[in-house]
């Protein structure tokens, strides 16, 4: 925008202000579903439907997605081409609704193509949908209960299931897998704890195959167990199980001060993984400068800690590493290992997925996440506008460049964070889609990220939070909706996000910068059950009691 000179009134001296926008028309929210899912069916090659097929798309948004908008054309694009491409992933089975990662069959999964990587992230989406609590019921239901195979590969599933019944007042639901909850973490102890206290991983269980550090006492399965050992105390003492609430809490303190000690390389400025090639082996060194150099590398995975609160100030050292180009900063993408190293992107496998250097949409979320809670934190190792970059940033790989030479939305498995193309993919079609990889476009509208809940947690800054000693039932009293959005000032001009469940009730919020769009005034704005709360501070916070 030019700057426009006017003279102050006190001093008579010209100086730039900043004049708002011509105010676009304001568009009704039915028009901008049925435009955006036009175009994604006009493009897309409806391969494998489950639940809902395009055709019922659009009503199925209207009706499920809280409704988006806001000043960055592409953020707002992609937030409906993500909720267009997760509703591909709803299928039915006899044993409830469940949220698949891949859409044709692959010989990896469990029952019903189910994968359990991903639950996180699909809890975190699917908690946001107006009929979420069925969804997310049946989902977790399935895991725990049902056919599903929740130890396959390493989650923060419980943790999650935490952050739902926070956000929707589902507590009761949380509370009735308790048992199983404890009996998941227990197991987990079994087959992965070591002689160090701490888990040890595969990496190909952390979905992370060929990665540069390999095996070991990784930040991944050791963040993501604190996360689920605090989330079963939080839940414990739901219950009135204070014992129970006591004992976990005391692993989780355990993890966290182990994942301090020894996975943090104070040389290096990062956490990583301390190689160890099986369980029961013996590290040949806790000594980071002793690490053998091939494995001895800063990898993406070092910035989980922070996603579960498991890292502090003295950590602030490692952000600086996030938009180098020497480490994870690549040109289009956020790398999963530091450009710097030898063994960045090497081909000593011709596995179609790597992790020694691509950018991974799933990596990607966790980290956008953990910059959420940095920023949270207070502490200053990011700011909102590194967040607002990334997630712009995040937004433009939704693309892919068709034979035609027309660019249609796209969401795949891994590409590179220096050129966009899409790695997988290119290497699978090369192959001539094999069956035994998962046949035909197996990684097309890939369900192994979010996107809509970094919108909706991050760029509207949405969270719920409730007493700890709060009543087993998570009576709504007890809870507290929080809107910081990240999304303000220069970086995002105006938004509004309509019809968000929270609690027992809905919330609609409008940020309006300069006052002329929405007619609700200048700043943050939040309707509670009819009640109407306004902070036009450039950093607003609105806190209501639910």
């Amino acid at each position: 925008m030019n700057d426009v000179y006017r003279t102050s009134h006190q001093d008579g001296v010209c100086r730039p202000v900043e004049e708002p926008p011509a105010p676009t028309p304001l568009r009704e929210p039915d028009d901008i579903i049925d435009h955006y899912v036009s175009d994604f069916n006009r493009n897309d090659e409806e391969l494998y439907v489950q639940d809902i097929p395009n055709e019922a798309a659009a009503d199925w948004m209207k009706h499920e997605v809280p409704f988006f908008e806001c000043s960055d054309a592409l953020i707002e694009r992609v937030y409906w081409f993500r909720w267009w491409t997760f509703r591909k992933h709803l299928a039915s089975t006899p044993e409830g609704r469940i949220i698949t990662e891949f859409l044709p069959d692959v010989y990896w999964a469990g029952a019903y193509n189910s994968i359990n990587c991903a639950s996180g992230h699909h809890i975190a989406e699917a908690r946001w949908l107006r009929n979420g609590p069925g969804l997310v019921r049946d989902y977790v239901g399935f895991w725990f209960t049902g056919p599903g195979d929740e130890l396959s590969y390493s989650s923060w599933v419980v943790d999650a299931v935490r952050r739902y019944a926070e956000i929707r007042d589902d507590r009761a639901f949380a509370v009735s897998l308790l048992d199983e909850f404890v009996r998941f973490y227990h197991t987990v102890e079994e087959r992965n704890m070591t002689r160090y206290g701490l888990f040890w991983s595969y990496d190909d269980r952390d979905a992370m195959e060929d990665s540069i550090s390999g095996s070991g006492l990784r930040p991944t399965l050791n963040s993501y167990m604190a996360a689920n050992a605090r989330a079963i105390a939080t839940i414990a003492r739901w219950d009135g199980q204070d014992a129970l609430a006591d004992e976990f809490e005391a692993k989780a303190a355990s993890l966290a001060a182990l994942i301090h000690e020894e996975l943090w390389d104070e040389d290096g400025r990062f956490f990583k993984v301390l190689p160890l090639d099986d369980k029961d082996g013996i590290l040949a060194t806790t000594d980071f400068a002793d690490v053998d150099p091939s494995r001895n590398v800063r990898e993406e995975i070092g910035y989980i800690p922070w996603m579960f609160d498991l890292a502090d100030e003295r950590h602030e050292d490692a952000w600086r590493f996030l938009a180098d180009t020497d480490h994870f900063g690549g040109a289009v993408g956020i790398r999963t290992a530091e450009a710097c190293h030898p063994r960045y992107m090497n081909c000593d496998s011709p596995h179609e997925c790597q992790w020694n250097g691509p950018c991974w949409p799933f990596a990607t979320t966790q980290t956008l996440n953990s910059m959420i809670a940095e920023i949270r934190s207070g502490r200053g190792g990011v700011t909102s506008d590194d967040f607002m970059r990334e997630m712009r940033r995040y937004a433009a790989i939704h693309r892919r460049q068709a034979p035609d030479g027309g660019v249609v939305d796209w969401i795949d498995e891994d590409l590179d964070a220096d050129t966009g193309a899409w790695i997988s993919r290119d290497r699978l079609e090369a192959w001539k889609w094999r069956e035994d990889k998962g046949g035909y476009e197996r990684g097309k509208d890939y369900n192994h990220s979010t996107f809509a809940d970094l919108v909706i947690s991050g760029l509207a800054g949405v969270r719920v939070e409730g007493m700890p000693d709060g009543p087993k039932t998570g009576d709504a009293a007890h809870s507290t909706l929080i809107v910081r959005p990240l999304a303000v000032g220069h970086s995002m001009p105006y938004w509004r996000l309509l019809g968000l469940p929270v609690g027992g009730t809905t919330a609609d919020i409008y940020y309006d910068r300069f006052g002329d769009r929405y007619g609700h005034g200048i700043g943050l704005t939040v309707i509670v059950n009819g009640e109407t709360y306004r902070n036009e501070s450039p950093t607003p916070y609105i806190a209501i009691a639910l």
